[in-house]
């Protein structure tokens, strides 16, 4: 790999960024950081009907969330911009010039109501080397009728002239050697009425200007390649072509087709990485990034779906991926997406992470709930206490609340079934030993639980449930001993007493 490694991403500004597009990056940048490269963002926006406001924004903040920057991007440009392709309208004419002047492509100017009769006529209607020939373009037109529909700047396509019956071949650095004949594949639009490029064309125009040097997309473009093989071939030369690579499908949970939103939305879990909101129709898709989860946990993930190191090892830190990757174990078949191990890979996370990695995100969720913090130690201590029992970001806030805010409701019908008055006086007697304890520690607070217990007459375990419930409201939470030492003598014997109070 004597040439520079530049690789890129290139997506279409047309809505929320699917876990897959945000792989192909993931899988992208690795590459290039493994081998001292540069990862390029380049905005694909050719379709300008499918262009949707903030989409553009939102991938960059995507980008940004996951710790994946590129290295060049509309926003931070280059040397190679600019980056959005529809900023480089006037670079691609010439090309699909060049083509038709050298029997490569040709101009068609069948109308879209033609077409649509023929789709209508035809079943599985494809504008090809077979139904070319009745068409209306400048392969079945005699020259001056070309020139003069040209001359009156009558609408018209610029399509690539696919040979007839040539074997078409590459090889895929996941897939090895890739063959296509070239008959049964349709003449793709290169150049559209509007004089906007189509992807087929300006992806490798843009490849070939900003000297990419590997080309990984999802497995989806695979029936586009040999368009564009053809395409490197007639304008640049096979020799200057990248090397490719087509990515494996995620695919649904019980592995029957490609995941999508709407699975997401069917199942329960998110396919974006970041929450969405449809500025058309103001739906709003919920992300992994709100649903909880951390985006070192979310990168590992995705990384492990399509690709595995060949070691028992399942978390991997960002340097580590960019050390272990290697696109010769990426998996050639799709890769089911589990959200349960999701849900795992954030767990681990969330152990291995000291608390001040993600206090800041709990913080702000629990405020959203209306939970301030004013004590920052009370604070780190009651994460540390916590983060064990927590699989998702958002679980700290039922599992930590309490801490800060009496619990809005009490669990009583968890304690009544069993509650009778010898308990009862258990807790008014642990309510006045209570306040009598100085310093306020955990382990002096068992003691004395304990031996009221003893005297009482009474298991202990008889009544750390109803304890636990008093403090918290319910049946959740580390060591009851924990809480009551975090929350205070006042609170912890003020909680107790607006139990008994709901129980008489």
């Amino acid at each position: 790999m004597s040439k520079k490694i530049r690789v890129r991403f290139a997506p279409s500004p047309t809505g929320g960024l699917h876990i897959g597009g945000v792989r192909t990056v993931l899988y992208n940048y690795l590459f290039a950081k493994q081998h001292g490269g540069d990862f390029i963002l380049r905005i694909e926006d050719t379709d300008q009907t499918r262009f949707v406001s903030g989409a553009e924004e939102y991938i960059y903040e995507t980008l940004s969330w996951c710790g994946l920057e590129p290295d060049e991007s509309p926003k931070k440009g280059g040397a190679f911009g600019p980056y959005r392709q529809s900023e480089r309208k006037d670079s691609y004419r010439k090309y699909a010039e060049q083509l038709v002047n050298e029997g490569k492509a040709y101009y068609a100017f069948d109308t879209s109501e033609e077409l649509e009769t023929k789709r209508k006529n035809v079943a599985n209607f494809q504008y090809n080397i077979a139904s070319r020939i009745e068409m209306k373009n400048s392969l079945t037109l005699d020259q001056d009728n070309v020139k003069k529909l040209l001359s009156e700047n009558v609408p018209h396509v610029i399509r690539i002239k696919m040979p007839t019956d040539e074997e078409i071949k590459f090889t895929d650095m996941i897939r090895g050697e890739v063959a296509f004949n070239s008959s049964q594949v349709d003449d793709k639009v290169l150049l559209k009425a509007d004089g906007m490029p189509t992807y087929h064309l300006a992806v490798v125009v843009d490849d070939h200007l900003m000297q990419i040097s590997h080309a990984f997309r999802g497995e989806e473009w695979l029936p586009s390649a040999p368009v564009h093989i053809l395409l490197w071939r007639y304008l640049f030369g096979e020799e200057n072509m990248p090397q490719w690579a087509h990515l494996p499908l995620i695919l649904k949970p019980d592995g029957n087709g490609k995941l999508s939103k709407r699975d997401g939305d069917r199942l329960g879990f998110p396919v974006f990485a970041m929450d969405w909101t449809d500025p058309k129709s103001n739906e709003k898709t919920t992300g992994f990034k709100e649903r909880g989860f951390l985006p070192e946990a979310f990168i590992n993930m995705l990384a492990l779906l399509g690709w595995n190191e060949g070691s028992e090892q399942e978390i991997f830190s960002l340097k580590e991926l960019i050390e272990k990757f290697s696109m010769e174990r990426v998996h050639k078949g799709g890769a089911k997406f589990n959200y349960d191990k999701a849900k795992w890979f954030n767990h681990e996370w969330i152990k291995k992470f000291p608390v001040a990695s993600f206090q800041l995100p709990v913080e702000i969720l629990l405020k959203d709930n209306g939970i301030n913090i004013d004590d920052p130690k009370k604070f780190e201590k009651v994460l540390e206490l916590v983060k064990d029992r927590c699989t998702l970001l958002t679980d700290f806030v039922p599992q930590s609340s309490f801490f800060f805010q009496s619990p809005e409701s009490i669990d009583v019908s968890a304690i009544q079934p069993k509650w009778d008055e010898k308990k009862n006086r258990f807790f008014i007697e642990l309510i006045r030993a209570y306040e009598f304890i100085n310093p306020w520690q955990h382990d002096d607070l068992e003691k004395e639980f304990k031996e009221i217990a003893a005297a009482s007459q009474i298991k202990p375990g008889d009544v750390l449930l109803p304890f636990r419930i008093m403090l918290v409201g319910g049946k959740f939470g580390p060591g009851v001993f924990d809480i009551a030492a975090i929350i205070g003598k006042e609170e912890t014997i003020k909680r107790i007493t607006h139990t008994l109070q709901l129980l008489k």
